[in-house]
């Protein structure tokens, strides 16, 4: 029989089983938010690990119930850890062989890495004109709008040149 502590850790994890959401497009031509995220609630945390399994087809069949070939999956459990989670308990010195064991760079080096885009963001926004930009927007639509009736004049000559059998030089110079 399961201890009263038991119980209530094993409805405490059942009750913070995360769901894994994917962010669907909104319209046309545009994609979601390519990673899933989780909700958590007000009073809630981000679980420090993630158990998911990876269901792999191994190619073989064997009989189901009703005879039918059904095929055989093998299946895999894997742990992901919150690197922030392992961030607070870990030393800084383990922390950096931990990431640098997952491809990625050691903190500090990733934090001025980072500094760096964000340092250009900053100067690049800094520097933005927004008139300019405004007045290069009106020139383009200016230009769209004008090649727009443009086109729209030559297929109405076009449709009057067919309507009133009118020859057109290479009509003529067919003749």
């Amino acid at each position: 029989m399961m201890g009263s502590s038991s119980k209530q850790q094993k409805q405490s994890l059942q009750s913070q089983v995360p769901v894994i959401l994917y962010e669907e497009p909104t319209g046309k031509g545009e994609g979601g938010i390519p990673f899933p995220y989780i909700e958590v609630p007000k009073a809630g945390a981000m679980p420090p690990v993630l158990f998911i399994f990876e269901y792999k087809h191994t190619g073989e069949f064997e009989p189901d119930e009703k005879g039918n070939p059904a095929a055989i999956i093998d299946q895999y459990l894997h742990k992901y850890v919150d690197l922030e989670h392992l961030k607070d308990k870990l030393s800084s010195a383990t922390y950096d062989m931990v990431r640098v064991a997952l491809g990625m760079k050691p903190l500090k080096e990733a934090q001025a890495a980072g500094q760096k885009i964000l340092d250009k963001v900053k100067s690049n926004v800094a520097n933005f004109d927004v008139d300019a930009e405004r007045k290069r927007i009106e020139e383009e639509r200016n230009v769209a709008e004008a090649s727009k009736k443009l086109e729209d004049m030559r297929n109405k000559l076009a449709n009057m040149e067919i309507t009133f059998g009118l020859a057109t030089d290479e009509d003529e110079n067919k003749g």
